[in-house]
């Protein structure tokens, strides 16, 4: 059977690996899309930042996603670890750096259809429903074996296959792995009292409890645990387990109803020592894994993707091969301070949560504390918070 030829080939069917191929698709490259149907997620909603709105907008995705997102106007934390040095409540808005709102909340599985319709009509992507089983470069490029036996060659893969990614693995790129004593119980609640566009994170000594609004009176909640904790609320009952989130969030929205799935998950992370390999490139959480703290991973994702587009487009522009070493470093130059920023810092909050070593607790309260009282630093933090240092790829400069 005669290898079927594309200019790029992206390989994953999660929010990554869809906006990385509508990106490209929309600079004019035909997509050669390997993406079977992802699954539903199980209680689990993403916060898109500005920035990841921005580029939904530019995708011409936003009509679809913005009735079914609620956004986040302001972020307060709470310190509940018990600490001797627990500073005030700390409330940050998004007007104080410009913003309507630092980004909108929307269920995983609502993005996901989103995407799903988008990729379905537009004309440059051709989609081949099922998995990539083989990865092999040479110097004309590569091939990708797919599960049904079919060949793709190309001259450069995207690859956008998950965590435990069989590209990168294939490819020889080694990975910085880690694991947290915790499981985060992800789900959806009802409560009797408005969120009013707050999201809010108490911090614990098992690590954030956060709400995050949706639409209405639901916000979806990240209540990061021990593992055992965990199993014992996966045996819980729909009642049983309300109860403990309104005792746990000393009902500051009221009574609390759980709805739908639960979804537990192991906090891990993974670094990819390399974001690139001949004729492939890393996007996502094929190049890098995050505990679900501070909504970072799949905004990551999202400007792994922008800042492909941009390459790969003033690649064409210039002549020079896709696949060719200068493009691949430039794309590793501009994504590897943003990736090591963030996960430095959702590693350092997290592991000072765990901490009852006193010194911790000061800094981290004397920290929470500088950035109420000072306006520069807080809004320097903030903008930090929602878009990266340096250049912001052009898709999350659109307007509208």
């Amino acid at each position: 059977m005669p290898a079927i030829s594309s200019p790029v080939a992206v390989v994953g069917g999660g929010a990554a690996g869809l906006t990385s191929a509508l990106a490209l698709a929309r600079a004019g490259f035909d997509i050669a899309l390997i993406a079977p149907s992802a699954p539903a997620s199980s209680g689990r909603t993403v916060a898109l930042f500005d920035g990841s709105a921005r580029m939904l907008r530019a995708l011409g995705l936003w009509q679809r996603i913005e009735p079914r997102a609620a956004p986040l106007e302001r972020l307060t934390l709470i310190d509940d670890t018990g600490s001797l040095f627990a500073p005030p409540p700390a409330t940050f808005a998004a007007s104080e750096i410009g913003l309507d709102a630092f980004g909108w909340n929307i269920d995983l599985g609502d993005l996901q259809d989103a995407l799903d319709a988008a990729v379905a009509d537009e004309p440059r992507i051709s989609r081949f429903h099922c998995a990539a089983t083989g990865f092999e470069s040479g110097a004309d490029g590569a091939r990708v074996t797919l599960s049904d036996g079919r060949v793709i060659a190309t001259p450069l893969v995207i690859a956008a296959d998950g965590g435990r990614s069989r590209l990168r693995e294939a490819a020889g790129i080694a990975v910085r792995e880690w694991s947290y004593p915790q499981t985060a119980l992800t789900l959806v609640v009802r409560h009797s009292r408005d969120h009013r566009n707050i999201s809010t994170e108490f911090h614990t000594r098992e690590g954030p409890f956060t709400f995050v609004p949706l639409p209405g009176r639901r916000s979806s909640i990240v209540w990061v645990m021990r593992p055992d904790r965990a199993e014992e609320l996966r045996a819980a009952s729909d009642e049983e387990l309300s109860a403990l989130i309104e005792k746990r969030s000393h009902s500051f929205l009221g009574a609390i109803e759980a709805e739908g799935p639960r979804g537990f998950v192991p906090l891990r992370s993974v670094s990819a020592r390399a974001l690139t390999a001949p004729s492939l490139m890393l996007v996502g959480e094929a190049a890098h894994v995050f505990p679900p703290i501070g909504a970072q991973g799949l905004n990551l994702g999202l400007r792994d993707a922008a800042t492909l587009a941009d390459i790969l487009s003033d690649a064409r522009a210039a002549g020079s091969p896709l696949n060719h070493e200068r493009v691949r470093r430039r794309y590793e130059q501009a994504r590897r301070a943003d990736v090591g920023l963030r996960a430095f810092s959702v590693d350092l909050l997290n592991r000072t949560l765990l901490s009852a070593f006193l010194p911790n607790d000061f800094l981290r309260g004397a920290g929470l504390l500088a950035l109420e009282s000072i306006g520069p630093l807080r809004r320097f933090v903030m903008r930090a918070g929602v878009a990266p240092p340096g250049s912001t790829p052009r898709l999350m400069r659109a307007e509208g």
